[in-house]
C-alpha cells in the first residue's frame, strides 16, 4: 500500500490539531511535521521526504517566503515534487485562477474543512484528481451582489495588498515582503481603493473587516 508523507502548516494550533486528526484517520497519510509560519514550513521541506503539504493560504508573513500567493508560488517553484492543498476563507475567483494557475491540488474552503479534505486524500490515495472547490458567492447584506462585483474587480496583486493592509502593514512594509517599491505598491494600493469605491485608509478598513473581507 503506498504511503505518503504530509507537513501541515497553519499558524492556528486548532486548525493544526483538526487537521492533522483528519490526515491521520487515513493509515496511507503520515505527518512528518508541523509548521506555524512559513520559515518553519521551508525548513521542514528542505530537510525532509515530504509528498503532500496542507498549508493555510493565511500565514505570518514576517519572513522572506511572505504568504498568499508569493508563498505559494515559492513553493511550486521551488518544490515540484510536493503535492499542495491550500486552506482559506477567500473566494475571489482571481485569486482561486491563479492558485490553480500555479498548480496546487485544490483550494479547500475552511468552512467544508472535514468533508473537503477527506474527498482530496482519498483521490490523491487513488491517484486521481482532486476537484477544485468553487464556493458560490454568499451575502448577508443587501448590496451583497454590488459588493460581489466591486471585489471582484480587484487583481490578484491588489487583493494581496488589501489583505496585508488589512492585517495591519504599512505601504513600506509592504513593499519590502514583496519586493517591490513602496510607489508600486501606493499605486496598486490607490487602484484597488478606486474599485471599492472608498477614498481613506479609514474607510477601506471599514469596508473590509465589517464585510470580512479578508477573514
Amino acid at each position: 500500500m503506498e504511503s505518503f508523507n504530509v507537513v501541515i502548516a497553519d499558524d492556528h494550533p486548532i486548525v493544526l490539531l483538526g487537521v492533522r486528526e483528519l490526515v491521520e484517520r487515513d493509515k496511507r497519510f503520515n505527518v512528518v511535521g508541523e509548521a506555524v509560519c512559513s520559515n518553519e514550513l521551508i525548513s521542514l521541506l528542505e530537510s525532509r521526504r515530504v509528498d503532500l503539504l496542507i498549508t493555510d493560504f493565511n500565514m505570518p508573513a514576517d519572513s522572506p517566503y511572505g504568504d498568499g500567493l508569493k508563498l505559494v508560488e515559492y513553493l511550486t517553484r521551488h518544490f515540484p515534487g510536493v503535492r499542495v492543498l491550500v486552506l482559506t476563507m477567500i473566494s475571489n475567483p482571481l485569486i482561486l485562477t491563479r492558485l490553480q494557475e500555479l498548480g496546487v491540488l485544490a483550494v479547500i474552503q475552511k468552512n467544508q474543512l472535514h468533508n473537503e479534505i477527506e474527498i482530496a486524500l482519498k483521490a490523491i490515495a487513488k491517484g486521481n484528481p482532486v476537484r477544485h472547490q468553487r464556493p458560490p458567492p454568499t451575502s448577508v447584506m443587501e448590496d451583497g451582489a454590488d459588493l460581489e462585483e466591486r471585489f471582484s474587480r480587484l487583481s490578484p496583486k491588489e487583493h494581496e495588498i488589501l489583505r496585508l493592509f488589512v492585517q495591519g502593514q504599512g505601504v513600506n512594509e509592504i513593499a519590502r515582503g514583496l519586493n517591490r517599491s513602496a510607489k508600486t505598491i501606493s499605486t496598486q494600493k490607490v487602484s484597488a481603493m478606486r474599485k471599492l469605491e472608498v477614498s481613506s485608509d479609514q474607510e477601506l478598513l471599514a469596508y473590509c473587516i465589517e464585510r470580512n473581507l479578508f477573514n
